[in-house]
């Protein structure tokens, strides 16, 4: 008889030998990361299989991650999961949905932790790293402007500092060449 410890390792196992596709994205810190539909169903249809069931409950303190073996009587002890409740704070969301927020995201990292999902650290990328600017290519917004209008906008963005010689000559090209044509649309 497989006990319920053995049932798990070898969900993990076969959990792992599948092509889990990531498609969450943080466009802020540029990271992808597994939503739960990336691996729930796998794992609802790995657990199906081998005879487990995982359920998730919620209290005030905890988050829970029970799994049971589904093969046995209902009186063996399951393996427990668990997790400190914390809230999320999304801006702008009714607090029925920040609630739905914290639950989803506790019930990802509870997933994660019962089958070993290696998932991307975000606080690893990001601890002790300043933060680098891009470089900006004001030669290429210059070029990009349609109007007078923007390129004044444009102009005025650029810092005093970086307003070089080439990026002055390439304003007063730009400028003239927005001139004649709106001098050429007035004499229609």
């Amino acid at each position: 008889m497989n006990s319920i410890y053995k049932k798990l390792q070898s969900a993990r196992v076969k959990l792992q030998c599948l092509e889990l596709k990531k498609t969450g994205k943080n466009t802020f810190s540029k990271y992808e990361y597994f939503e739960l539909g990336d691996y729930l169903p796998q794992i609802q249809s790995i657990f199906n299989e081998i005879g487990l069931c995982g359920i998730i409950s919620f209290t005030d303190d905890l988050a829970t991650l029970s799994i049971y073996d589904t093969e046995i009587d209902n009186d063996s002890d399951p393996i427990i999961l668990t997790s400190p409740m914390a809230g999320a704070d999304l801006k702008g969301c009714h607090p029925v949905q920040n609630l739905g927020a914290t639950q989803t995201y506790l019930r990802r990292y509870l997933w994660q932790s019962a089958l070993e999902i290696v998932e991307h650290d975000a606080l690893d990328a990001v601890t002790g790293k300043e933060k680098i600017p891009e470089p900006v290519n004001y030669a290429a917004a210059i070029e990009a402007v349609t109007s007078r209008d923007q390129l004044n906008k444009v102009w005025k963005s650029i810092p005093t500092d970086s307003r070089t010689p080439e990026l002055i000559g390439l304003g007063a090209k730009i400028g003239s060449r927005l001139d004649s044509i709106d001098t050429k649309d007035t004499k229609k």
